[in-house]
């Protein structure tokens, strides 16, 4: 179960993490998301229903929230290597084009599922051609070992240092189709659940309510008053600061502030959390491997990938043409954080750990680097 409690532009996320076997004879285990999360908004997430088979493993599903075909954002013909590779299901995606289509369409994603198709396709073929070339230069090589007249083994020879040169050529556009292919195929978002409406937030459905809203004898003001009348709010200097939209706690504010974050912090620990300050700067890589991907139009400067946060390439046939919804660091690799997720996500990247160390369970506090705020359509007060 995952919380994640925003006060004021911070934000403390807790990350619970469950084990999968490595393999059927191994007692080590690695780490894997407990794929049920508690909102606010009372968006549909997840129902009582038999969990619904996805076409990616746990890599594959940190990755598949792009909305755009890596082909249409290169500007050079060379193929970018993706950063990192995510476990994809092919067949299954073949055998479900249907039902991936369809939901790349409600997903309002710009994946290439007919190129995902065919670069498949060709990679089969090519694979099966490789294979039959391997399976010749066995059978030249194990002719080599017998006794052989000279003409005869010098026409094996020629054709062993024909064959290898053939597979190599093969091997290299093997390589290369298989970067294009994972890169194409990392843009197809993971599949809905069943109960998500399609739509925008006028379509959600109330899954729960719980308890009752307070009934009051009064006229109810609402926060901004309350903290203009009560002086806990200065807009105006932040204003000057920072452009509008920006603001200033003041006074019994800042200690509500610090006295909600302590206390959700106690409250989690109570139940086993590990408590964290995380670093605020990532590496894009990271923000990547976490499933955080371009979307819609509140951007800012042309940048590489990811929802809350992206990092420029300075490499000109690397260079995407997708925006920056958070921060980049100019000349590196790394970027601000928009959420704890990310570097709460990666505390473990690339690890295995034993059972005897499971459950890992972690809530953070940390600031909030995003660009949202004021952006179009959305709420200012």
């Amino acid at each position: 179960m995952g919380l994640q409690c925003c006060f004021g532009g911070t934000a403390i996320q807790t990350l619970k993490l469950a084990a999968i076997p490595a393999s059927s004879s191994s007692s080590c285990l690695i780490l894997k998301p407990i794929s049920k999360t508690l909102t606010f908004n009372f968006f549909p997430r997840h129902g009582n229903h038999n969990p619904q088979r996805f076409p990616f493993s746990l890599i594959a599903r940190v990755r598949a929230l792009s909305t755009a075909p890596a082909a249409d954002r290169i500007l050079a013909k060379e193929v970018a290597k993706p950063q990192w590779k995510a476990t994809i299901d092919f067949k299954w995606i073949r055998e479900n084009k249907d039902e991936v289509a369809r939901n790349i369409k409600n997903r309002s994603s710009n994946a290439n599922l007919e190129l995902v198709l065919e670069l498949y396709e060709k990679l089969l073929a090519l694979q099966k051609e490789v294979e039959r070339l391997r399976g010749e230069r066995n059978v030249v090589a194990n002719k080599m070992k017998g006794k052989l007249e000279p003409s005869e083994r010098q026409k094996l020879i020629e054709e062993g240092k024909n064959l290898k040169e053939g597979l190599t050529t093969l091997e290299e556009d093997l390589l290369e189709l298989t970067d294009e292919l994972q890169q194409e195929a990392q843009c197809i978002p993971n599949m809905t659940h069943p109960d998500v409406p399609i739509g925008d937030e006028k379509c959600s459905t109330v899954r729960k309510m719980v308890g009752n809203p307070h009934e009051f004898s009064f006229p109810v003001k609402d926060h901004l008053q309350l903290g203009k009348e009560l002086d806990l709010f200065d807009f105006d200097s932040a204003a000057e600061v920072s452009g509008s939209k920006f603001y200033y706690l003041k006074n019994e504010a800042v200690m509500l502030e610090m006295a909600l974050i302590n206390w959700t912090l106690s409250e989690v620990m109570k139940r086993g959390f590990t408590p964290l300050t995380t670093p605020e700067i990532v590496r894009s890589s990271v923000v990547e491997k976490c499933g955080f991907q371009p979307r819609g139009d509140n951007t800012q400067v042309p940048c590489f990938f990811s929802l809350f946060s992206m990092s420029c390439l300075n490499d000109a046939k690397y260079l995407f043409l997708e925006t920056q919804q958070v921060y980049s660091i100019e000349d590196s690799d790394q970027c601000l954080i928009g959420t704890a997720e990310i570097t709460v996500g990666g505390i473990h990247m690339d690890s295995i750990l034993p059972e005897s160390l499971l459950p890992l369970k972690y809530v953070a506090f940390s600031h909030c680097f995003r660009t949202e705020a004021g952006a179009a359509g959305t709420a200012t007060r």
